[in-house]
């Protein structure tokens, strides 16, 4: 992937909604979710959910009959992301022309179920509900935010399983260089639902133990460096690289991975504050974190924590990223993260982010 020669754009405002809560202030300090976990038999696994969650609780009853849960979570958590903002700063609420969103997402496998079931148990196949269709599709999401948040700029879904995340990140850091856009909300979302943890369980490599499951959204505001909130904390997207290795060893791919985001960065390992892998559950996450710990070392492999969420599958970067920015790192340097994601099928992605002091940025 060649190098975006625009300057860096920075994350200037996130949040997220998950096991933990809703905000940035329930993921900085991230305990452990209140509670016991949720158990399921069919399959037997445990499951951390959103506390409390119900579409039409949350969003009202008008437009959300029909919706589904993983819609619902975006369209909650970009809410929560908008109402950071003052109205009168140039953004979204000013310019919903110029706002992008970029989701990523693998959509409700559990509506695709139903409906498809629906339609062979119906007296005719096509007795079904059509309202629910959307909900079938990968980019009902991504369209129902900006419906919802009257966003009318462009709108793409990413479907990348857990590496999603990190490839909306550059495709977001794309539509700025190319000034397809003025500033683009950009995340994952997910949900927890027995369809999903059956072929999330089918995937699983014989032997690995079963994950505790998650569900939730991270959303970011990415914007050109010129509109920094003053005071407020930026995190400048360096860049992003992804990458394909074979299915046989996901994390074949990784080193080489990291190496060229690093090199278009121009960024060597030893200026890396933290690294931040998945820490997935089974042999995938342990030799991602085993070439994290081989290049950085084990300190900075360490030195962040993953949300103690669950396995969220696709938005797990999101979540990995919401966990860098959350992370008390030094006020008086410039501070260099890595972020890393491996999918089962052979994707990898690394983003290498900046955190800017206030006091750096003034000068």
């Amino acid at each position: 992937m060649s190098p975006v020669s625009a300057p860096p754009p920075v994350i200037t405002a996130w949040s997220a909604l998950s096991p933990l809560g809703t905000g940035t202030a329930a993921h900085t300090v991230a305990p452990p979710p209140d509670g016991p976990a949720h158990r399921e038999t069919r399959p037997d696994h445990t499951v951390h959910l959103v506390p409390d969650f119900e579409p039409r609780a949350v969003l009202g009853k008008a437009g959300t009959r029909s919706m589904d849960r993983v819609s619902a979570l975006a369209v909650a958590t970009v809410g929560d992301l908008l109402r950071q903002l003052p109205p009168d700063r140039p953004g979204p609420h000013t310019d919903p022309a110029g706002t992008a969103v970029v989701l990523a997402t693998t959509g409700s496998p559990q509506a695709m179920r139903d409906f498809t079931r629906s339609s062979l148990l119906a007296a005719k196949p096509y007795h079904v509900n059509p309202a629910v269709i959307p909900s079938g599709v990968p980019n009902c999401a991504a369209g129902l935010v900006a419906i919802w948040h009257r966003l009318t700029g462009p709108n793409t879904t990413i479907c990348a399983g857990r590496t999603g995340a990190l490839a909306a990140l550059g495709h977001a850091q794309r539509l700025l260089a190319n000034g397809r856009a003025g500033r683009v909300i950009v995340g994952a979302t997910e949900e927890y639902t027995p369809t999903r943890a059956i072929l999330d369980l089918r995937r699983q490599p014989p032997g690995d133990t079963r994950p505790v499951l998650g569900e939730g959204c991270a959303v970011f505001l990415l914007e050109p460096p010129a509109p920094q909130p003053a005071g407020g904390p930026v995190t400048e997207v360096l860049g992003v690289v992804h990458n394909t290795g074979p299915a046989s060893d996901p994390a074949a791919r990784l080193p080489d991975c990291i190496r060229e985001a690093l090199d278009q960065c121009w960024i060597r390992p030893g200026q890396v504050w933290a690294a931040l892998g998945a820490r997935t559950v089974g042999a995938h996450g342990r030799r991602e974190q085993q070439v994290l710990d081989e290049l950085f070392g084990t300190e900075v492999g360490h030195r962040v924590a993953p949300l103690p969420i669950g396995d969220t599958s696709c938005a797990t970067s999101a979540f990995q990223l919401a966990a860098a920015l959350a992370a008390p790192a030094p006020t008086t340097t410039d501070t260099i993260l890595v972020v890393t994601s491996v999918d089962v099928i052979g994707t990898v992605a690394c983003a290498v982010l900046r955190r800017r002091p206030v006091a750096a940025r003034q000068r």
